[in-house]
Parts: structure tokens; sequence; C-alpha cells
């Protein structure tokens, strides 16, 4: 076993661990990105418990199953990909990706996980203040 970790342990170069570090931080960016988009385009009571939860109410059935379908599949793609990120030594920001891929999908539950989430106050501080840079209304939470 020893010998394993020895041999693998001579093969990383100084090039592959810049490019390792490269694609932490474009991914972290592109997570931060995400997040930011998501938080500030979600309605203000999406974390309420009243809050409608028809997603293209006014669009053709056709249309908006396909669309359910395919924001479902990216979404567990995202919790699978943020899974992948969360190992060690591996590149990204899995916590960030799980988060985004749990907003997409339709399961029953999903919406206390998130809410737990959010309610950490420096956590709701920072999406309210990311919010009203873009004047939104600050988020309601239950």
């Amino acid at each position: 076993m020893i010998e394993w970790l020895t041999s693998r342990w001579s093969t990383i170069s100084w090039g592959s661990l810049g490019l390792a570090f490269l694609m932490f931080l474009v991914s972290l960016a592109i997570s931060f990105v995400a997040i930011g988009i998501v938080m500030v385009k979600i309605p203000p009571h999406y974390f309420a418990a009243h809050h409608e939860r028809d997603f293209l109410p006014d669009s053709p059935w056709l249309v908006r199953w396909g669309a359910v379908i395919a924001k479902n599949v990216l979404g567990i793609f995202l919790i699978l990909l943020g899974i992948v990120l969360s190992l060690p030594g591996v590149p990204g920001q899995g916590i960030l990706t799980i988060l985004l891929g749990l907003i997409m999908v339709d399961i029953p539950g999903k919406r206390p996980l998130e809410a737990r989430i959010v309610q950490r106050p420096a956590v709701l501080k920072a999406i309210n203040r990311l919010r009203e840079k873009y004047d939104k209304p600050p988020l309601v939470m239950d």
C-alpha cells in the first residue's frame, strides 16, 4: 500500500498541482455565480410554507413537463457532482453544488432541508445583502 502511494506521489508535478488549483478556482467561481443568480431570482416567499410551487404555470403541459423533467435531471446531476466534489482531494465546492442541485429537484422533504441551510444567520444575512444589491426584497422565512 505504501508503494502505491509513493509511486502516485512521485508522479505529481507542479504543473498538475497548478492545474488542480486552477480547476478549483474556476469551479468555485462558477458555484458562486450560479448560487448568486438563483438566490437573486427566487421569489422572496420561496422558503415559506404557503409559497405556490407551480413551475411555468402559464405554459402548455408538454413544455411544462419537459422543463420539469430537464430541471430534475440537471438537479440530480448537480447533487451527484457536488458529492464527488466534496470528496477529499477533488477540487471544487461540493456543498454549494449540492445546494444548487437540491433547489432544482422536486423531491418531498427538500424544503425543510433548504430552509435549515438558509436560516443560518450568516447565510440569510449574506443572501439578503445580495438580494438588496439587485433591488430584490429580502427572503421571508417561516
